[in-house]
């Protein structure tokens, strides 16, 4: 009976993992994921070396929209859009928008669009300039940790919290996205 058991909860747990539902989007004050900046886009930017900054993120459209993870997203072009739509789990960036090293840190806090990295083809934010430094002491550390870190915040609630009204971030971005 004790094996039956062991084995019925372990059918249960990993049911449940197969279904389990993403954290709830980071969405700031212009009401989209991303700020509104366009997620497919990022992967058709150069990336920089570790200790540059990165191209600006590329503003989506207002009028080119998608709903996923209960957030509306915005795209450049209609491509993009319909890319995203075929494998948005490929675009969306990690830990459901929230900036990584903050994740890593344990703790859901917001992301600047402007500061990101493509590593092994997923999408990371950070917060500001300075954690971003933070971030590249050790990428694959903070990963990791991060990681580990998601499953005890994921269930949590979005920050509720504005990177756009942090005064480090003054200068990242040149116009708040996405365009109407």
């Amino acid at each position: 009976m004790t094996f039956k058991r062991l084995m019925l909860g372990s059918a249960v747990l990993i049911a449940m993992a197969g279904t389990a539902m993403a954290g709830e989007q980071y969405i700031d004050e212009t009401g989209y994921a991303i700020s509104g900046y366009d997620a497919v886009a990022y992967f058709n930017l150069p990336q920089k070396d570790v200790g540059m900054s990165q191209p600006s993120a590329v503003p989506g459209r207002a009028d080119i929209t998608a709903d996923y993870n209960g957030a509306t997203w915005a795209f450049a072009s209609e491509e993009n859009r319909d890319t995203f739509l075929a494998d948005p789990d490929k675009y969306a960036p990690a830990f459901d928008g929230h900036c990584a090293y903050g994740i890593a840190k344990g703790g859901k806090v917001p992301a600047n669009p402007n500061l990101w990295r493509i590593v092994d083809g997923q999408l990371y934010l950070n917060i500001t300039p300075a954690v971003v430094g933070f971030w590249n002491e050790d990428i694959s550390g903070n990963i990791n940790t991060a990681e580990g870190n998601w499953t005890g915040l994921e269930a949590k609630s979005a920050s509720d919290k504005s990177w756009m009204a942090i005064t480090d971030n003054d200068g990242t971005y040149g116009m708040v996205a996405p365009i109407k």
